[in-house]
């Protein structure tokens, strides 16, 4: 083995390095998918962080306690799907014990719960709030949102602040989808190649 500007090791030119050990690909594309789906679950971790702000008030309405400075932001009355949307953090331990384990059928089951919880919610949400963010889309420039049918909050359009919010979370949910089931193939392969050898 060679060290900069030291001596070398006896019966070695420095050469040798194309010999050594490497991890194998199946677990450095497991690890990197790994690492990307890490990544990806803090960042639904993040939305829903930003959802429960969103139903502080309800939450507190319903909890019977009064603060002023949050009633004052008058936040619209939450949806069901918003509620379903939020339920979706459960999953997340499931996606790490599935890492964890390298569990084939553990991460089956977190896409499962994710597509149920997650994805499903979302894609209602975008239903629901076309046909606002279509009006708000065509809408011309002389007209007041006052005078339009198109629900909103604190003078913005209610229905592109959700889209803006679905597209974000649709993003982070497919790439979520899309290394889960990268894990689930190469650990697949792995269990093949080890019952062929």
């Amino acid at each position: 083995m060679a060290s900069r500007g030291g001596p070398m090791v006896d019966g070695t030119d420095g050469a040798d390095f194309q010999y050594r050990q490497r991890v194998a690909a199946p677990h450095r594309i497991s690890m990197l998918n790994k690492k990307r789906l890490t990544s990806c679950i803090y960042c639904h971790l993040i939305l829903l962080i930003l959802m429960l702000c969103k139903l502080t008030p309800d939450i507190l309405d319903r909890a019977d306690v009064f603060v002023l400075e949050v009633e004052e932001l008058e936040v619209p009355t939450p949806q069901w799907w918003e509620y379903i949307w939020m339920i979706s953090v459960i999953t997340i331990p499931f996606g790490f014990r599935a890492m964890a384990a390298n569990s084939v059928q553990k991460m089956q089951k977190y896409i499962l719960g994710l597509v149920l919880t997650g994805v499903l919610p979302i894609a209602y949400c975008m239903v629901y709030y076309f046909s606002d963010f279509w009006e708000f889309i065509w809408l011309e420039n002389k007209f007041d949102l006052e005078d339009t049918d198109i629900a909103l909050w604190n003078g913005l359009p209610l229905g592109v602040l959700w889209y803006a919010f679905g597209f974000a979370a649709l993003q982070v949910l497919g790439f979520t989808l899309y290394f889960a089931y990268k894990c689930i193939q190469t650990w697949r392969s792995r269990i093949a190649a080890k019952k062929g050898i």
